[in-house]
């Protein structure tokens, strides 16, 4: 087996299909699998994190200056809003909405209003004449919505897809049923490393 692809998930020493135990561990096939293939989802979430999906500073700002000159929004609404608007590609964390929302308050660009527990941000005068501005370029969000860059992001998300499915099959099925689906997943390996071979 191939020691370049990551110990866990399909590599390692625990995969082979005539184990007793398809990726070792005490729990059994089952759990093990689980514990496998979740690992793999939160590497590809990591990698997603910190790769195509993370934005600038400067494009946090711009988007929600964006957002809020169409209508007040709070955190959690901007950050679901960059995400749809993306096509998914991009979900900027808290820890970049928040801080950016704090910062444009102190330059007096947005005021915030207390509502039911929740902050509600808006545009003051002189943020909305920043919108105006930046009205005539495109939003930050499209240049990852566009084909261009749909390929950054479709392995990623069917990486974290077979996981899912892979993880709900170690929990709900039979041991000749897992056993099934770890034939399949070193099928789908092989096919991987064969795709790595081609010129």
């Amino acid at each position: 087996m191939n020691s370049s692809f990551p110990t866990g998930p399909f590599g390692g020493g625990g995969s082979g299909a005539g184990s007793g135990s398809p990726f070792g561990g005490a729990g059994g096939p089952a759990s093990a699998i689980f514990d496998a293939m979740d690992q793999l989802r939160k590497s590809f979430e990591q990698r997603t994190g910190g790769g195509p999906s993370r934005m600038a500073r400067g494009d946090v700002r711009a988007a929600v200056i964006t957002l809020l000159a169409e209508e007040p929004m709070h955190g959690y609404q901007i950050i679901n809003e960059i995400a749809e608007r993306s096509g998914g590609s991009w979900k900027p964390s808290a820890g970049s909405v928040y801080p950016t929302l704090q910062l444009l308050a102190d330059e007096g660009l947005i005021t915030a209003e207390e509502q039911n527990g929740r902050k509600t941000y808006s545009l003051t005068g002189a943020g909305r004449e920043e919108a105006e501005i930046a009205a005539d370029k495109p939003a930050p969000w499209e240049a990852f919505s566009s084909r261009e860059h749909s390929h950054l992001t479709a392995l990623p998300k069917a990486g974290m897809d077979l996981a899912g499915a892979a993880a709900q099959v170690a929990r709900t099925c039979t041991p000749e049923q897992v056993q099934e689906a770890v034939t399949v997943l070193d099928e789908a390996r092989r096919r991987l490393y064969a795709i790595l071979a081609q010129d």
